[in-house]
């Protein structure tokens, strides 16, 4: 015979969905994509650095300012004119004070404009401003 109250209890009870394993799971996704995710800023263009056996590794943050063969400036991947340097950067050191600018400048860059950089940065109170190179 059927016992109703017993069939009722059951009823009742239902099923839980256990999500500590889910969370877990998520956590480590987590972990995974921060560890393998590199925080390198980029200029935006990829030049052709010149060779110097004197150069040194910036450990700090740095600002980066691109310059391609053209003559054509960058910053955070998009181009700007020579006149905003100054308040770009600027603005990036009043967001990380200890900073160092880096110039990534192509080797066939015209030197008068990597100087008109450097300058302004100079003007923007950069205090470490210094030119990309690569290692021979």
């Amino acid at each position: 015979m059927i016992n109703v109250r017993q069939s009722m209890k059951t009823r009742n009870q239902g099923s839980e969905l256990n999500i500590a394993p889910l969370i877990d799971l998520i956590f480590l996704l987590l972990i995974f994509f921060i560890v393998t995710t590199s925080f390198v800023k980029e200029t935006g263009i990829s030049v052709d650095r010149p060779t110097a056996s004197t150069g040194d590794l910036k450990d700090k943050g740095s600002i980066l300012v691109g310059v391609d063969a053209a003559g054509q400036i960058f910053m955070d991947k998009e181009p700007i004119d020579i006149r905003s340097v100054r308040a770009r950067v600027e603005r990036a050191l009043a967001e990380m004070p200890e900073a160092s600018v880096v110039i990534v400048a192509d080797r066939k860059t015209d030197t008068g404009i990597v100087v008109e950089i450097l300058d302004y940065c100079r003007l923007a109170r950069a205090k470490d401003v210094s030119i990309a190179t690569k290692s021979p």
